[in-house]
């Protein structure tokens, strides 16, 4: 079983339904982004990630950058660890209205173009494959692996703050849940 770390991008200068719909880390966020670092090349070297990959959007690869430049790797993209698609009908304005309908719910009463369901399977079979990575990605997406790992059909289960890092196993077929990173103490909406 080899280890990997999900961890959720750090405080971001902006949020949902402000100008920027891919917003970069706030002084806050590249403080975070430099203690997680900081903590993963604090592990013994044996148990440190090896690679480090990352969301798409912004705030995801910011985080990582440190991590990436510490280890001397390139950062590897991979929307399946991603931020939940939104409905393509769906206004930028109208985005946390439906999140946080979403946040009440299940799985599969997500409203939206897809199968939620099916996108969460996504996101945790992306990780399979991943260890030794420290993976950087989103609140949901956090939240759709964790759900599966503890067989729940809540979308919430589990609120990491900004760059909480968790701990999972993996064999290459199954993925196990090591260690929860911390929780937030505030809302993300």
């Amino acid at each position: 079983m080899q280890t990997l770390f999900l961890i959720r991008h750090g405080k971001p200068a902006a949020v949902w339904g402000e100008a920027d719909d891919d917003p970069g880390l706030d002084d806050t966020g590249r403080a975070q982004a430099e203690a997680a670092r900081d903590y993963l090349l604090s592990l013994p070297e044996d148990q440190r990630p090896t690679r480090v990959v990352s969301s798409p959007l912004r705030r995801c690869r910011e985080t990582a950058a440190p991590t990436a430049e510490a280890l001397g790797v390139e950062i590897e993209i991979d929307p399946g660890v991603g931020e939940i698609p939104t409905p393509a009908a769906l206004s930028a304005e109208d985005r946390p209205g439906w999140l946080r309908e979403a946040f009440q719910g299940r799985w599969s009463e997500i409203r939206g173009d897809l199968d939620y369901e099916q996108w969460r399977r996504r996101a945790a079979d992306s990780l399979l494959v991943r260890g030794g990575t420290a993976v950087f990605s989103h609140y949901v997406a956090i939240n759709a692996v964790m759900s599966l790992l503890e067989g729940e059909d809540r979308v919430l289960v589990f609120r990491p703050d900004h760059a909480s890092i968790s701990t999972l196993g993996t064999d290459g077929s199954t993925l196990s849940l090591v260690s929860r990173g911390r929780e937030a103490s505030t809302g993300v909406l």
